[in-house]
């Protein structure tokens, strides 16, 4: 490479370059939803923060799923870039017949109950994950364990791990058809992973302090009426926003998620879903490239804690 050349973005599971985009203009994007390698995002938590700066972008908080592990070094990464970090996390809950995701924000550096909650989670799952491999071998696919730690390089190993190690000896021809044929909920070796119930879930974050947020409502695949009727319940629990802009909100439910927050009184949040090179199709801050989440919106993420007592 020429000095003062442009580095080269990193590489997907295709070999391919994805790219991080820069934002221009006077627009101040954060992004709210983000993953690292500590749960199953190809970045580490340091490199997420150096793309979120590349991008751009004024914050970011890292939300990794049902761990808090990658928080330390991200924090001292955006300490150094000066780049505001939200510390979070993102945890796969229930609630009656429902499954969804719950993004807790604003986590203090000393989160010990909700580590002892999440250790535990870990252990269960990475029981699951042996049982997972089990299945793949009766189908006579080669893959064991330790290959897929290997892959994870860390605590938090799961199925993107497998995927990933499935499509590096060419079981499959990308890691979405992994999913598809055998890690998915319809795919031949899936099992079912232990979670919180939402009260569990909303309960363990408001003690410790964070703000908890009902990830990508989209994903419920309700109607407006029946989703509102859920999220009036989980706000009579704690819930305490909505995350209104995701690369996956259409338009319209876009406006009727701020509305049914406002009609709430609830926050509103917003993220890509960043996994770096494992979704090369996200960008950092921009979703499939028409996202914005504007810092005004942190700001008053900040400005209803600070009133209710809370850190911001």
């Amino acid at each position: 490479m020429r000095r003062g050349s442009p580095p080269l973005a990193p590489l997907d599971q295709a070999g391919k370059r994805f790219f991080i985009q820069p934002t221009t203009g006077r627009l101040h994007l954060i992004d709210l939803h983000t993953h690292s390698s500590a749960s199953d995002g190809s970045d580490s938590p340091s490199q997420l923060i150096e793309n979120a700066k590349a991008a751009g972008l004024s914050a970011v908080a890292l939300t990794d799923h049902d761990t808090i592990a990658g928080l330390s070094e991200a924090r001292r990464a955006a300490g150094e870039l000066q780049i505001e970090f939200i510390p979070g996390c993102e945890l796969s809950v229930t609630h009656g017949q429902h499954r969804f995701h719950m993004v807790g924000l604003f986590l203090p550096e000393d989160a010990s109950s909700l580590q002892r909650t999440l250790d535990m989670l870990i252990e269960e799952r990475n029981a699951r994950n042996g049982k997972i491999i089990e299945k793949l071998n009766q189908l006579n696919i080669d893959i064991t364990i330790e290959e897929v730690i290997a892959k994870a390089g860390g605590d938090a190993v799961g199925r993107p791990h497998m995927a990933a190690v499935l499509f590096e000896k060419h079981v499959v021809n990308s890691m979405q058809q992994a999913f598809d044929q055998f890690l998915g909920s319809k795919g031949k070796a899936y099992l079912p992973k232990q979670v919180l119930t939402a009260a569990q879930a909303l309960q363990l974050l408001t003690d410790c302090g964070a703000t908890p947020i009902m990830a990508h409502p989209y994903s419920l695949n309700l109607g407006a009426v029946s989703l509102a009727e859920v999220v009036t319940e989980l706000r009579s629990l704690g819930l305490d926003g909505i995350e209104a802009y995701y690369p996956e909100h259409t338009p319209s439910q876009t406006e009727q998620f701020l509305a049914l927050a406002k009609r709430l009184d609830l926050a509103v949040s917003g993220g890509s879903d960043y996994h770096g090179s494992f979704r090369p199709h996200i960008q950092l801050g921009r979703g499939k490239g028409t996202l914005h989440v504007r810092d005004e919106l942190l700001t008053a993420l900040k400005e209803r804690r600070i009133r209710r007592g809370l850190s911001a």
